[in-house]
């Protein structure tokens, strides 16, 4: 039997993942005391990795495709397919920011006051190269965690550390100076891998689905019971992927309209739906929208 051997990344991306993958359609049951998950596919074999190293076990073809983050995967300098990109994280569907950042009080204003100064950062080999290019001579350092505490404590005059909204950031009394990435998720595949035409199109099977679950994530769908001479007025006040279904009530002159539209304009969509005429409404989740 054919098997594709698939990465996941353990640490603060595994439960998202995990969950993400339930919502495609895939059941991953973790064991604590396994590397190995069992999922509800026999084509598939799952390991557990942690992502600052998944693109080198992808590079060398132990797995043949996992999700890591692109920041991993510039840092590793690795030789893979990069099949699609996904933005989520742990918390959100934001994407994550590396940013260099100094003590809140420093007179450390821009990158070029940082000349002959340490940077502590987990991001060894991208931190250098970053200053390199700039022509600006730094001394980095790697920080195994806790990076925030080396800057804090004097132990480096700024960290180079990843962040979604910067909260973090400034909880430590740190500053932030510059941008210096931004990083989604990565499918990436092995490229031999990738050339095998049965894993190409599994693969091609996990990233439709996956992105299909984040999709359905910002949305919802919206049902509801309009009179005839109403129906114009509310599906004016819906926006949709193409436009709204509208059936008839049997034996009435009544219609029931159903959309997708953003979760997020909902609570102020569902009172103007009703003013205009809109009974009965429901809103319902989805699990993919493709």
């Amino acid at each position: 039997m054919k098997k594709l051997k698939f990465g996941i990344p353990k640490g603060s991306l595994e439960k998202a993942t995990i969950g993400l993958f339930e919502k495609s359609g895939w059941k991953i049951n973790v064991n604590d005391r396994s590397y190995f998950p069992d999922i509800n596919d026999e084509n598939i074999e799952i390991t557990l990795c942690r992502a600052q190293e998944m693109s080198r076990y992808v590079e060398n073809g132990t797995i043949d495709a996992g999700l890591t983050g692109k920041d991993w995967v510039q840092e590793n300098e690795s030789d893979v397919v990069v099949v699609d990109e996904l933005v989520y994280s742990k918390a959100s569907q934001n994407p994550a920011r590396w940013v260099l950042a100094v003590p809140a009080g420093s007179r450390i204003k821009k990158i070029q006051d940082l000349k002959g100064r340490k940077i502590a950062t987990e991001l060894v080999h991208f931190t250098k190269k970053f200053f390199k290019k700039e022509g600006i001579d730094v001394e980095v350092e790697f920080s195994w965690g806790a990076t925030e505490a080396k800057v804090v404590s004097g132990l480096a005059d700024a960290i180079v550390e990843v962040t979604e909204t910067g909260s973090t950031i400034r909880a430590h009394g740190l500053r932030i100076i510059q941008e210096l990435m931004t990083s989604c998720t990565q499918l990436i595949a092995n490229k031999k891998s990738y050339k095998d035409s049965w894993k190409k199109e599994k693969i091609q099977q996990i990233i439709l689905l996956l992105k299909g679950a984040l999709t359905a994530e910002k949305l919802v769908g919206l049902k509801m019971n309009v009179p005839e001479k109403k129906l114009e007025k509310v599906i004016r006040l819906l926006p949709s992927l193409n436009a709204p279904t509208v059936a008839g009530l049997y034996h009435t002159k009544w219609f029931s309209v159903e959309t997708v539209v953003e979760s997020k304009i909902v609570r102020d969509l569902i009172p103007k739906l009703i003013k205009a005429g809109a009974e009965g409404i429901i809103e319902y989740p989805l699990n993919k929208v493709i």
